[in-house]
């Protein structure tokens, strides 16, 4: 997944210890076999399969077929804001584990001809058969939206093992549950885009939710005084300029991580329109211009204790 994966996890009365512990792995095990079947690295997993076999009608597991489904709901609520197909550029721009030693931005008419095959709507699923087509000369990837799951899938994990109170963090992707010892809620820092490493300018509780992070700070690079980071606008083909950084709360770790990436590329106020219209989410927007947004349903919730640095 790319990522760092961090557990914390309580026993209680009816759960032990070592009981806990062992409710851990076997969360722990779901993140490993999510990662095998959605993995555009890892040869023979679900989502590799797709891609090389671009234009026929592939059978992939339930998760992928889920996580996929998830990803097409999310790009007809942003209306192709948020779009799997976007994975067809991967080679043009690559940010993190993928850079190029010494990284540049690529050719505009590369970009433009490539960004021609982006369209979400030619992904073809057979719920039936549990088929997905990816469309011949296109790439998917799952990387914006299967890290949520995972966190779900981890968190059924401990519940149905009797664990109540977890916190399960996937990079920018988390669930929290219940409390910490003696009914202390669980806390996460809002990070401040353009200060230092975990450096943080708010705060908010968490219970029973979800939280996901879409920012322009953790893979990027700057060329020329001009940062390129890795979320890319569907519609232009190039990095997404609206936001700095944009937290995501809902009931599902699912739910916040298909949405965040839409509301980042969307901006403040389409963004804040997507997330005021679904039940129980709420949103911190850091915008282009370093304003804080914060939607209806966390006011009173957050709390800023500085401005985002300059």
């Amino acid at each position: 997944m790319g990522t760092i994966v961090r557990v914390v996890a309580y026993p209680n009365r009816d759960v032990s210890e070592s009981a806990t512990r062992l409710a851990v792995n076997k969360a722990m095990e779901e993140f490993r076999r999510i990662e095998q079947l959605m993995s555009p690295r890892q040869e023979n997993s679900d989502l590799v399969r797709m891609n090389s076999h671009s234009g026929e009608h592939v059978q992939v597991s339930e998760d992928t077929f889920r996580v996929t489904e998830k990803a097409i709901w999310a790009g007809k609520l942003s209306s192709g804001a948020f779009d799997i197909t976007f994975a067809t550029m991967s080679d043009l721009w690559k940010f993190g584990d993928w850079a190029d030693a010494h990284p540049k931005p690529p050719d505009p008419e590369r970009v433009a001809d490539r960004r021609r095959l982006i369209d979400y709507t030619k992904v073809e699923l057979d719920p039936a058969t549990r088929q997905v087509m990816v469309p011949k000369g296109r790439t998917i990837g799952l990387g914006g939206i299967a890290k949520g799951y995972a966190v779900d899938v981890a968190s059924g994990v401990m519940r149905a093992a009797g664990v109540r109170d977890f916190m399960l963090q996937a990079g920018g992707d988390m669930y929290a549950s219940g409390t910490k010892p003696g009914g202390e809620p669980w806390t996460t820092g809002v990070q401040d885009p353009r200060g230092a490493p975990d450096s943080i300018f708010a705060r908010m509780e968490l219970r029973d939710s979800g939280l996901s992070t879409a920012g322009d700070y953790e893979r990027f690079y700057i060329d020329r005084g001009i940062r390129y980071h890795h979320i890319i606008d569907p519609r232009t083909g190039y990095p997404a300029k609206a936001s700095r950084s944009v937290s995501i709360v809902a009931p599902s770790a699912f739910l916040t991580d298909a949405i965040d990436d839409a509301v980042f590329i969307l901006g403040p106020e389409k963004g804040l329109a997507i997330v005021e219209s679904l039940p129980d989410v709420g949103a911190v927007i850091v915008d282009e211009h370093n304003k804080v947004w914060i939607s209806k349903r966390l006011e009173g919730k957050v709390s800023v204790q500085r401005q985002p640095t300059p």
